[in-house]
């Protein structure tokens, strides 16, 4: 399997949500990052991006209850 290469245009996030699920390298574009911020907007993005999927399986979004950055391998 190829490597991706990190252009340097996504942040990967890991998530954990309250009902005890967890995904992983959860995409986030790096410009919505940074600044007095910090990876804030990320939580955003990826609720934004969870409810594109409810609304898409007819499920309710989950709630996150932790976001991280994935460290890179």
């Amino acid at each position: 399997m190829a490597k991706r290469r990190d252009d340097g245009k996504w942040a990967f996030f890991d998530v954990h949500y309250a009902d005890g699920s967890r995904t992983s390298n959860r995409r986030v574009p790096t410009d919505i990052l940074g600044g007095l911020d910090g990876d804030d907007p990320a939580r955003t993005e990826i609720e934004a991006q969870d409810q594109r999927i409810a609304d898409a399986s007819g499920k309710p979004r989950r709630l996150i209850a932790t976001l991280r950055r994935a460290v890179p391998a």
